[in-house]
């Protein structure tokens, strides 16, 4: 019998907002018998990421500011379920040293821009492309890096880019770096897995 298949990899994945990438993440793994998304996991109580991850079938846990810095509950449940990765897809709180320390390497980002520029405290979202806009880029993208203890600055895994057009606009390259996102986040994952 084959082992992997008796015991998939395990995904969880932190998000704060909607979830557009933990729903993206979640259908694709769906048919892969070798990878599940056992749980996700939202800092926002009224964070539309926990229905989808109801509507598909994973479990969805809210938590609160005390059991995530000072107490080690969010800890002690991850020690229990054993995540071979944790996920952070538009998670925005700064993860705490004591999870990064149990989870070495097992923790990644996605960064809505090129970094190191457009990185650090409060560049999220639209922050971040109206920043890039601002300052007349040709280019942003996407990257992939491992979490540390401080915002946006762990090892880059991967960077994905594209061109900026004079008539972009905040929407316009929401939507660009939103398909670069759905397009490649799953098969980074992939590729740390094997």
């Amino acid at each position: 019998m084959d082992t992997q298949i008796a015991h998939p990899k395990k995904l969880v994945i932190f998000a704060s907002g909607t979830g557009s990438n933990a729903k993206n993440i979640i259908e694709y793994f769906q048919s892969n018998p070798k990878v599940v998304v056992s749980h996700v996991f939202s800092n926002n109580r009224r964070a539309k990421v926990l229905q989808t991850a109801l509507d598909l079938e994973v479990t969805a846990l809210h938590f609160d500011r005390e059991s995530f810095f000072n107490s080690n509950e969010v800890l002690r449940i991850l020690k229990d379920i054993q995540p071979d990765l944790i996920i952070l897809a538009g998670f925005l709180w700064l993860f705490p040293e004591n999870i990064i320390a149990a989870f070495p390497q097992k923790i990644i980002n996605l960064h809505p821009a090129l970094l190191p520029k457009y990185g650090g405290k409060g560049m999220y979202g639209q922050h971040v492309h109206e920043a890039v806009l601002t300052n007349k880029e040709q280019e942003s993208g996407i990257t992939f890096h491992y979490v540390n203890q401080a915002y946006d600055e762990g090892e880059i895994i991967a960077q994905f880019k594209t061109s900026i057009s004079a008539d972009d606009n905040v929407a316009s390259l929401t939507q660009k770096i939103r398909s670069l996102e759905h397009k490649h986040f799953p098969e980074i994952i992939e590729n740390l897995l094997a």
